[in-house]
This record gives structure tokens, C-alpha cells and sequence, in this order.
């Protein structure tokens, strides 16, 4: 049980660290999983940032002269565990994509409450080199977010066009009453 807050501080980077190296096992079935190329390279970039990701983290732990293995983040396995239900669905083209960038958020929201903590430890412990990393690699979880909101208002049109499409043809099929 941790005694302080530096203790608390490494425990929750400890967290951070193992929900960034589930996300880099995640992200390439995200990708595989999206139909608009568009999603599929943001998943891929921020792939690449998620990667950057744990590299910060690894300098961190040097720096605190810790090792960053020993916790499993268990908020973020869950958060894997809904993405992969979601991509074992049977939706298709826009709809998945839709599908695809709610797990994705939600695991953006988790990742800038966890960062946002972590931020602020480093600042009460004075860890001026840590919270330039932490904040950098907060910046861009904070854009990627953005990036999924823009890109959902584009798909989230499309899978509902589909969505009436499926209910013309379905009015279509319907026999019509003669009265």
C-alpha cells in the first residue's frame, strides 16, 4: 500500500504503463477492424504515439530509479475487453467505424483522467523534467480525442444514412394495404 504521494505517484504511472503496452497489442485489431481508411490510419498513427507513449514512461521510471512492471491496469483491460466485443459484432462499413471510435474515446477519457492525475503528483513533488513528459504525451491524448470527435461526425452521418437506407428498402418490401 502506498505510504505517500511519491509512492501513490509511482503506483499510478505503474498503472499507466501497463494500460499503454495493452494498448499497443489493441490498436493494430482497431485498425484491421475499421473500413474508412481515414480511422484506420488514426488508429495507426496513434499506434506509433502509444509507443511513444511508454517511451516517456520507461524515462521516467529510470529517472525515479523504479521499474515500471509489476501492475496491471485493470480499467484499461476492461477498456480492451469492450473494444474487442466491439469489433466481434457483426456491424459493418460506417456503423463498426462508429462503433469503433466510442471504445476509442472511452479509452482517451481514461487515458487524460489518469495523465491529468499524474500531472499533478509530478507538480507537488516538483518533478519539473517528469511533467514536461507527462503533459506532452497529455497534449496528445487530449488531440487524438479531438481528432475521433471530428471524425465521428462524418461517420456517425454515414452509418445513419445507412440506417435509413435499410428502412426504405424494408418499406419497399412491405405489402401495401388496398382499402
Amino acid at each position: 500500500m502506498p505510504e505517500g504521494l511519491k509512492e501513490l505517484y509511482i503506483d499510478e504511472l505503474k498503472d499507466l504503463y501497463s494500460a499503454e503496452n495493452q494498448l499497443v497489442k489493441a490498436l493494430p485489431k482497431m485498425a484491421k477492424a475499421a473500413s474508412s481508411d481515414e480511422l484506420r490510419q488514426g488508429f495507426e498513427e496513434h499506434l506509433e504515439q502509444t509507443r511513444g507513449h511508454v517511451d516517456r514512461l520507461e524515462k521516467i521510471f529510470e529517472a525515479l530509479r523504479e521499474t515500471p512492471k509489476g501492475k496491471k491496469c485493470k480499467g484499461m483491460e476492461g477498456l480492451v475487453e469492450e473494444g474487442a466485443e466491439v469489433i466481434e459484432e457483426d456491424f459493418e462499413g460506417s456503423l463498426m467505424d462508429a462503433a469503433l471510435i466510442g471504445a476509442a474515446q472511452r479509452v482517451e477519457h481514461y487515458e487524460i483522467a489518469a495523465y491529468g492525475t499524474v500531472c499533478a503528483f509530478a507538480e507537488e513533488l516538483g518533478e519539473e523534467d517528469q511533467i514536461a513528459l507527462l503533459t506532452e504525451t497529455l497534449e496528445e491524448e487530449k488531440e487524438t480525442d479531438e481528432k475521433l470527435t471530428k471524425l465521428s461526425q462524418q461517420i456517425n452521418a454515414q452509418a445513419n444514412e445507412g440506417d435509413e437506407e435499410k428502412e426504405q428498402v424494408a418499406d419497399k418490401r412491405k405489402p401495401r394495404r388496398v382499402a
